[in-house]
């Protein structure tokens, strides 16, 4: 089971919880016009993985490109086990476009669960994407969105090296 969505990270900083000393500002340079980056993700259920792609817009053109990652993720390959896979998706004009629609109806090994509108605590995604501008662009100020995006796809890989690290010891027990 895959969750997918998506969301959007400013080159000026995400102010997160933070520190100060009683009765001090916390100040955070933004000089500027803030400029954005969309991500568009999906986490897998049992993993915690995420697959992220970044671009300037979110358009159904983009959610498709994601969806040629999943192709090669997930999808049905020479050598590869068949197995079924669940995208579940919230009801985004992004994911309901007819060109949307038929990107998704061309993948018969992907089978659609569409969330209820307004219900992003169903969707465990919600949370990697709050860890990730909580932990890695919280209080920070990017140049450019090409830094951004670098920061973002690093940030990824750590997410991914850790919760891979989790599970892979999610089940041993110590014996006393």
């Amino acid at each position: 089971m895959l969750f997918g969505d998506e969301s959007e990270a400013l080159t000026h900083p995400y102010l997160a919880h933070a520190w100060v000393r009683q009765g001090a500002d916390m100040r955070v340079n933004a000089p500027g016009q803030a400029h954005k980056v969309a991500m568009l993700g999906v986490q897998d259920a049992v993993t915690r993985q995420l697959i992220v792609q970044t671009s300037e817009t979110k358009r159904s053109a983009d959610f498709i490109a994601l969806l040629g990652r999943l192709d090669r993720e997930y999808g049905p390959q020479p050598g590869r086990r068949r197995r079924p896979v669940t995208l579940v998706l919230d009801n985004g004009p992004i994911h309901t476009s007819k060109a949307s629609r038929a990107a998704m109806a061309a993948r018969p090994w992907l089978t659609i669960e569409w969330l209820p509108k307004y219900a992003p605590e169903l969707n465990d995604i919600e949370r990697a994407w709050r860890d990730l501008k909580r932990h890695f662009l919280a209080h920070l100020t990017f140049a450019s969105t090409d830094e951004l995006d670098y920061t973002i796809q690093q940030a990824v890989h750590a997410i991914n090296h850790e919760r891979a690290e989790q599970h892979l010891w999610h089940d041993h027990r110590i014996a006393a």
